[in-house]
């Protein structure tokens, strides 16, 4: 039997980038450069290779300079060097979502703890770009009705490397209004949370980060 790794890493290097978007949406792909496939078994071999089952935490897409880069979810490749230990040559940028995911990492009780019990992933696994900026899957509804299906495909795919089906987490409240309706349909876990995405934590809730951090722990536990 697969283990959990060798399901996500099959998965994440061969994705393909879709060509027909909506005007103005473009598709950051980190999985076609040989590096990042290279990070993501390292990843991947050094935290997932068993056939343990894991609550699944969904991110919306990946960001330009986290998992859009790195390949690996709400991990920039500063925290993929320092806190994963996976040494990579995709420079020194910090993405503020990857900070806060990895303090409340450290805080759970580090990254080997962590990725034994929980996975993050997201629910569109490529980063979606309008002026070389991030876009979400939901930010139209044109966008998101061609999405659809994809992000679909997208979930039964992860959800069989291994999910807890009890539960799963969604990071931020308009994800999980969608991810929710879709769970509705396909019943792919029992319940769904969520706590407030990272970014908007960093970027508007700084003060009270202690605050979010004890809720993610009690989201959590």
């Amino acid at each position: 039997m697969s283990t959990f790794a060798e399901k996500a890493i099959k998965y994440f290097t061969n994705l393909k980038t879709l060509v027909n978007l909506p005007p103005g949406i473009d598709i950051a792909n980190p999985y076609e450069s040989k590096e990042v496939k290279g990070l993501v078994r390292k990843f991947f071999g050094k935290y997932f290779n068993d056939n343990n089952k894991r609550i699944f935490i969904w991110g919306i897409n990946p960001g330009r300079f986290g998992g859009g880069l790195t390949g690996i979810s709400f991990t920039d490749p500063v925290s993929l060097r320092n806190e994963c230990g996976v040494e990579n040559n995709l420079g020194t940028h910090k993405e503020l979502s990857s900070k806060f995911i990895y303090k409340f990492i450290n805080e759970f009780g580090g990254v080997e703890n962590f990725y034994k019990r929980y996975f993050i992933t997201a629910i569109y696994p490529l980063a979606l770009l309008k002026d070389r900026k991030n876009h979400n899957y939901y930010d139209s509804a044109e966008l998101f009705n061609t999405l659809t299906p994809h992000i679909v495909k997208a979930l039964k795919k992860q959800v069989s490397f291994g999910a807890v089906r009890k539960y799963a987490v969604s990071l931020g409240k308009k994800n999980f209004d969608y991810l929710n309706k879709i769970n509705d349909e396909y019943r792919f876990f029992e319940e769904v949370r969520f706590v407030e995405h990272p970014r908007y934590i960093m970027q508007y809730k700084l003060k009270a980060i202690d605050l979010y951090l004890d809720k993610y722990r009690n989201i959590f536990i």
